[in-house]
């Protein structure tokens, strides 16, 4: 049960349009009859503090409006990295994750496409969805579809991209 200085914050309008959104959800699953929804709704518009509307989603699973969840979990003191660990009183970071890059680059790839704009690029990068459709796009719009080739191929040697397996492409 939420304390009772919490429960007596008041609210504001999108407070109640989005309790009176989630008990329309509730509706469509089934959870409420028509005539709770109803008195429920009546109940969540004319609300003035929290309290009003956390009575309103007791009996209730998730979802619940948002500013009803329970609050996150306090930050770390500064200085603490969160998820490390104390070490003889002092705190050592986590270890660093290791991103795993693809084989295949991107300037290559983009070179690709904008030599060859039929997917080639795409083919090398192992986007095999991307790299057909611009291959039919170019074939069935007579060459003009080989603008999205030579743009793609300019995305991917500025941005980068991903491989077939969702590894970012190298350098």
């Amino acid at each position: 049960m939420a304390d009772s200085a919490h429960d007596a914050q008041r609210i504001g309008t999108r407070e109640r349009e989005e309790s009176i959104s989630v008990l329309g959800e509730h509706f469509e699953a089934g959870r409420i009859t028509a005539e709770e929804y109803g008195e429920r709704t009546a109940t969540a518009g004319a609300a003035v503090v929290r309290g009003d509307l956390t009575t309103l989603f007791e009996d209730l699973p998730e979802p619940r409006p948002s500013f009803l969840r329970p609050p996150l979990p306090q930050a770390p003191p500064p200085g603490v990295v969160p998820g490390s660990v104390p070490v003889a009183g002092l705190y050592a970071p986590p270890p660093m994750p290791q991103y795993q890059f693809s084989p295949k680059s991107k300037v290559a790839a983009g070179v690709l496409n904008i030599v060859l704009p039929f997917g080639i690029g795409r083919f090398y990068a192992g986007n095999t969805g991307i790299a057909v459709a611009q291959l039919l796009v170019t074939i069935f719009t007579f060459g003009v579809g080989a603008l999205w080739s030579f743009i793609d191929g300019i995305v991917l040697i500025v941005n980068g991209g991903l491989d077939g397996e969702g590894r970012p492409l190298r350098d």
